[in-house]
């Protein structure tokens, strides 16, 4: 077994340094604007000139955190310093301070999406372990001071406009804020109490209202009361993919807890349902849409293979199984591995694919857009890098 883990930790230390950053870095970077360009094709050849605001603060986070826990590599700081002046200097409205969703490549703003934080968030995620990689304090604080932002943007009505006309809630939002927080508490141990009160907060939420028991789900949405809103495709619309992350980011706080049970009892239910509601047991791969109720699937995407979740289960299941030591976990977790090779891994040019059909076909040979870049892959060989070394020890 622990030759396994040795050969499947080079493998993914291998592929992350050799493969994955260096695509990003070689084709993404812009060296005349700053920042980050995620609209390539599969050659890395530019198809997209705006950039994804979302995509600043994460590759921020990815190469921020290979320069700490990696290799301090020159290339890898020199990319964290041209994200973190594009976020702060292209990235915010001056009007209001708000943050885009997306800038042309000089940083003028194209759109601005103002029902949403999520561009606040993962500017926090990057500001968070910028200061960890460098030492840099006063990015903590940057990233605090964000963080009581959207707290503030939260609390007052108003401020978001809602996507609906009748108020709900998003299981999206809890979720990115306990791994938004998660990052910042690592970066200010001195205000641990206070973020770790929120981490609970949000953890509340999400057992509250998102996990269904009753059902073995974990619904995207529901109404403020918590109650189901199963007579709209909306509300009926499961997402294995993010409720699988949603799972791993509170198995961590549980492994961060001494492996509270309570906390990974949560994890773990949460995972198995939704793998048994997303894992394609014909053709493999987490399958995008499902209906709570097993009725027919409305968005016409639905029964695709994208990147993204495959890399949320390949991450569960391996904490799962080094936290409860289920073989289950890691037979799920190789079918994952499996998968992604087989059918995402472009062996001739690097990186992943994006986009699969149901029978893993390839969809379109693009590697990044405004959603795909370097985030949840090289995060997924980061994390599992670190739990695959615990193993083989």
């Amino acid at each position: 077994m622990k030759q396994k883990f040795d050969l499947l930790y080079l493998q993914y230390e291998a592929t992350l340094a050799l493969d994955i950053l260096p695509f990003w870095l070689r084709y993404g970077m812009d060296q005349i604007h700053g920042g980050m360009y995620t609209g390539l094709d599969r050659d890395g050849s530019l198809l997209e000139t705006d950039k994804s605001v979302w995509f600043q603060g994460r590759a921020l986070w990815v190469f921020a955190t290979a320069y700490r826990e990696v290799e301090a590599k020159s290339e890898y700081r020199k990319a964290c310093d041209s994200l973190v002046s594009f976020i702060e200097n292209h990235c915010f409205d001056p009007s209001d301070g708000r943050m885009y969703f997306r800038v042309s490549k000089e940083g003028k703003p194209v759109i601005k999406r103002l029902r949403y934080v999520f561009s606040e968030t993962f500017a926090i995620l990057g500001f968070a372990a910028y200061s960890r990689a460098f030492n840099r304090p006063d990015y903590a604080q940057k990233a605090y001071d964000l963080f009581k932002k959207v707290e503030g943007y939260l609390a007052t009505d108003g401020v978001l406009i809602p996507k609906f006309s009748t108020p709900s809630r998003g299981f999206g939002l809890p979720m990115i804020l306990l791994n938004t927080v998660d990052e910042l508490r690592s970066a200010l141990p001195e205000k641990e109490a206070e973020l770790t009160q929120a981490i609970d907060g949000y953890i509340k939420e999400i057992r509250t209202y998102f996990v269904r028991p009753e059902l073995q789900i974990v619904v995207e949405q529901c109404n403020v009361d918590g109650s189901l809103q199963l007579e709209h495709f909306e509300g009926r619309l499961l997402n294995p993919g993010h409720a699988i992350e949603g799972a791993w980011f509170i198995l961590k706080e549980a492994r961060r807890r001494g492996n509270d049970a309570d906390l990974m009892q949560l994890g773990l239910s949460m995972l198995d349902w939704m793998w048994n509601k997303g894992w394609d047991a014909e053709h493999g791969g987490i399958i995008y849409f499902r209906d709570a109720l097993g009725k027919s699937a409305t968005e016409y995407w639905h029964d695709m293979k994208f990147w993204w979740p495959q890399c949320e289960a390949g991450i569960a299941n391996l904490m799962a199984y080094t936290m409860s030591g289920q073989d289950t976990y890691l037979e799920r977790f190789e079918m994952v591995h499996k998968y992604i090779q087989d059918h995402f891994v472009d062996p001739e040019f690097g990186e992943w694919y994006g986009y699969l059909h149901k029978d893993g076909s390839l969809s379109t040979p693009l590697k990044g857009n405004m959603y795909k870049g370097p985030f949840h892959i090289p995060r997924m060989y980061l994390v599992c890098c670190q739990l695959l070394d615990e193993l083989r020890k």
